[in-house]
């Protein structure tokens, strides 16, 4: 059954994070908005990723944490118990139901069409609705795309018959398998390793290069690699998957170097693809399954008369949910303004343009050490054309790392623009450090003279001294 068309002035496909945000920003400047959501209101992070995953995590870190700290390490000598830190990570995907995203939406007024939504020519999006009905939608303004991506899988003869683990499966499986091959050497791999080693799973992670975390500083991955095997997971450098058969319950894994492998399940972390293929990109002149290239309104280049924007992972900018809904946020303010004819580009503060994606986008690793990093890593910055200085310094001779706990191992790094004398880039590898990134963005994003830092007084004594260090180091 089809329902009568609808008009809208915006018509948002997806309803995650970076959906949610852009389409509560046009509805709060008056504009009539619309969410087409295929699956769960609140999208891959609530679900599937960053709610699930940090989850699965958090008792990890919390146990690492204990067992340095004479006086409580007794107490936590012990395995987690896995069946309660599993149910506690369905309480935070609320067990996979989205009632109270649904009523969020209620609450600012957004109306809310479930099914697949495609676009079907400019400013036409059409929506094949659970029942096997049809809904069209039509925008006044604007169509935002906000589908993001999905997990990327190898081109390996008989992978769906084996039932490989992505992303998904990884933050969602109810029970702990007793063997688990990560194949990958990223931030779903290196996290995941990090989750189903402490859970009880005896895991081996894969890594087709030489390193993990590849894009961040060479000692983040170097560290991460310790903390793993510290663990007791095997990680292994330099091979790659060449066929996968499942036999039974066990999965039967063929390397390049000729050796095998079997275990319960096995993960492929190798990557993600936008979720565009089925969007309709043809009916607009664009190749189905692409990116989206955009500009910093997360106006859709390609498009003539400016209908068309895409937010979030799907334009491939900065794949990170606070990214994601960053860009929504920006997009959202500048489609509204557009609408009422007003200035973008010289809004006040630059609201509508989303800058913080080309040099200032933090990121946080939740493995044993953490790694938290904000804008480039020394020699991104090179490549950049940027006349830099590297300075590092050992965060166990903090004194706030040291109180944080025994045998505290870490490091940090700032990349200063010696012709500017600001902050470029920064990284730090430690446990508890991920509370130092916002500090890290606001001097990277501000351009924060290094004058002026040597006048921001960290607290003594906590982690975040290790600022004072670094100073200090570069000054000399």
């Amino acid at each position: 059954m089809n329902d009568a068309p609808r008009t809208y002035d915006v018509v948002v496909i997806g309803a995650g994070p970076v959906g949610e945000n852009l389409a509560d920003r046009t509805r709060a400047a008056g504009l009539s908005t619309v969410v087409v959501e295929r699956e769960l209101v609140g999208g891959e992070c609530s679900y599937w990723a960053c709610m699930p995953s940090k989850a699965l995590l958090r008792p990890v870190a919390a146990r690492a944490e204990a067992r340095r700290l004479p006086g409580l390490a007794a107490s936590v000598a012990g395995p987690l118990d896995s069946a309660e830190v599993l149910a506690r990570r369905n309480a935070f995907t609320a067990n996979w139901k989205d009632d109270g995203q649904v009523a969020w939406l209620d609450s600012v007024h957004l109306d809310l069409v479930r099914g697949r939504g495609r676009l079907d020519g400019p400013r036409q999006v059409v929506v094949d609705t659970p029942d096997g009905g049809t809904v069209r939608l039509t925008a006044r303004h604007a169509v935002a795309v906000c589908t993001g991506t999905t997990a990327a899988l190898p081109d390996l003869a008989g992978l769906a018959d084996v039932r490989p683990w992505t992303s998904r499966e990884a933050t969602s499986a109810q029970q702990v398998p007793e063997s688990l091959v990560v194949v990958g050497g990223g931030v779903v791999a290196v996290e995941m390793a990090t989750a189903w080693q402490a859970l009880g799973a005896r895991v081996t992670v894969l890594v087709r290069g030489g390193a993990l975390l590849e894009r961040m500083e060479p000692f983040a991955g170097e560290m991460v690699a310790d903390g793993l095997r510290e663990a007791g997971a095997e990680v292994r450098f330099g091979v790659s998957v060449t066929s996968v058969v499942r036999e039974g319950r066990q999965v039967r894994v063929g390397l390049d170097d000729g050796g095998e492998l079997t275990a319960d399940e096995i993960l492929f972390a190798v990557g993600r693809k936008p979720h565009t293929g089925d969007l309709g990109l043809d009916t607009i002149g664009l190749a189905p399954g692409g990116w989206l290239t955009v500009d910093d309104t997360c106006q859709v280049t390609d498009i003539a008369d400016g209908w068309l924007y895409a937010a979030g992972d799907v334009n491939h900018r900065a794949l990170l949910t606070h990214q994601g809904k960053y860009q929504g946020r920006m997009a959202g303010a500048a489609i509204a303004a557009r609408a009422k004819g007003e200035p973008v580009d010289d809004a006040p503060w630059g609201a509508h343009v989303a800058t913080a994606d080309h040099g200032a986008v933090p990121q946080v690793v939740f493995t044993d050490p953490e790694v938290g990093a904000v804008g480039l890593s020394a020699q991104e910055a090179e490549s950049a054309g940027h006349r830099v200085r590297v300075v590092d310094y050992d965060m166990a001779n903090v004194s706030g790392a040291s109180l944080f706990g025994d045998d505290y191992r870490g490091r940090a790094r700032m990349v200063v623009d010696l012709d500017r004398e600001i902050l470029v880039g920064v990284t730090f590898v430690g446990p508890g450090v991920s509370e130092l990134v916002h500090s890290a963005t606001v001097a990277v994003a501000g351009e924060v003279p290094i004058s002026r830092l040597w006048h921001a007084v960290p607290s003594y004594p906590t982690i975040s001294e290790i600022w004072l260090r670094l100073l200090e180091t570069y000054r000399g």
